[in-house]
């Protein structure tokens, strides 16, 4: 159930690196950050963002593919991979529509009606992880589904999104010092 495999070409001690982490997880980075960004701008514009939402599941399921493409050089397995994840992509977006339609909308208002299609998003996710056998995948889903709606919940939530956000960045730069100081100390064995 590993999400991908380590290249044997690279050094031991550049395999655990910031740098091959960001190499190897950006998907679920890249899956991470729209989502944080739509909670933030809806959360900043206080309008519902109907396109954004139903534009990522389909992206979100293309990442899927593309993570787990090399799991197998089978074509009945890459076939597969792309019906399963076609169906489960549309039943997802399927659901975000019914949140949209006309009935349903005026039960709620636009915050409410984000936070539901992130709900849906998140359990997708959660779902795709478990079809493609993807730890990482569940893992954003799981992020998704808990976090981020938590963080939109806040009163001054665009506050703590960018609050967030330089601690994050301030923590991506840390490490960058670390793995630095530690390539350039010679390793005693």
């Amino acid at each position: 159930m590993a999400d991908y495999d380590l290249n044997d070409d690279d050094p031991p001690s550049s395999a655990f690196s910031l740098r091959g982490f960001l190499i190897h997880d950006w998907p679920y980075l890249v899956m991470l950050a729209l989502a944080l960004f739509g909670v933030a701008y809806t959360n900043f514009a206080r309008q519902t963002m109907t396109g954004y939402w139903i534009t990522l599941a389909p992206l979100y399921g293309l990442i899927c593919v593309i993570t787990r493409w090399h799991a197998s050089n089978e074509a009945k397995y890459h076939f597969r991979l792309i019906v399963t994840q076609s169906f489960h992509w549309g039943a997802v977006l399927f659901a975000m529509y019914l949140v949209f339609v006309a009935d349903v909308k005026q039960m709620m208002n636009e915050m409410a009606s984000s936070l539901m299609v992130l709900t849906i998003l998140a359990l997708g996710t959660f779902t795709a992880g478990v079809h493609i056998a993807a730890l990482r995948v569940c893992l954003v889903g799981l992020v998704l589904g808990i976090g981020v709606p938590a963080i939109a919940w806040f009163e001054e939530s665009s506050l703590f999104v960018a609050l967030v956000g330089f601690v994050l960045l301030g923590l991506v730069a840390l490490f960058f010092v670390i793995e630095r100081r530690r390539t350039r100390k010679p390793s005693s064995i």
